[in-house]
């Protein structure tokens, strides 16, 4: 059995919390993401601890400093990669930064969208199951399982830690 590729997927707050910052994934053609929104993350590299490699991943994406950020679930994705590849995801909300977002990396663009609208955009299928609970105000943490199968989720189970 291979280990899973470990990585971290975060979502920003704007200052009022009501906008979070997106990365538009439009910039590479041989892009998996292409077209798609997603949130700030990537791979965690094999020395650090997952939220070293957040706050790292939204330093290099956005150009931020992370003050204050929470663990809001975790979430395994057999099958997620391009060849099949399984995928451990942690994600975070990010409440408190510092600094001036770019306005682009080298994946794509970053935009603030308002929470209400995410769902609005496109994104990968198996988003919209999890990232209502990323913006749950009760601040229950979420753990999941999600099988994807050429491409697409086949199934989502989570459980909830209050």
């Amino acid at each position: 059995m291979t280990m899973p590729i470990l990585a971290t997927l975060g979502y920003v707050l704007s200052p009022d919390r009501q906008q979070v910052l997106m990365i538009h994934r439009n910039r590479r053609p041989d892009d998996a993401h292409l077209g798609k929104y997603n949130g700030l993350g990537g791979k965690l590299e094999r020395d650090e601890d997952v939220v070293a490699g957040m706050k790292r991943e939204i330093r290099e994406e956005a150009g931020i400093e992370c003050t204050s950020l929470s663990l809001r679930g975790t979430i395994s994705w057999p099958g997620f990669g391009k060849n099949g590849e399984d995928w451990f995801g942690f994600i975070f909300l990010i409440d408190a930064w510092t600094g001036s977002p770019k306005a682009d990396s080298p994946e794509g663009t970053l935009e603030w969208i308002a929470i209400d609208k995410v769902l609005d955009l496109p994104l990968w299928e198996g988003d919209r199951y999890f990232v209502p609970l990323v913006f749950d105000r009760n601040g229950a943490q979420f753990h999941g399982v999600m099988p994807y199968q050429a491409g697409k989720p086949i199934r989502w189970t989570y459980s909830v830690l209050k």
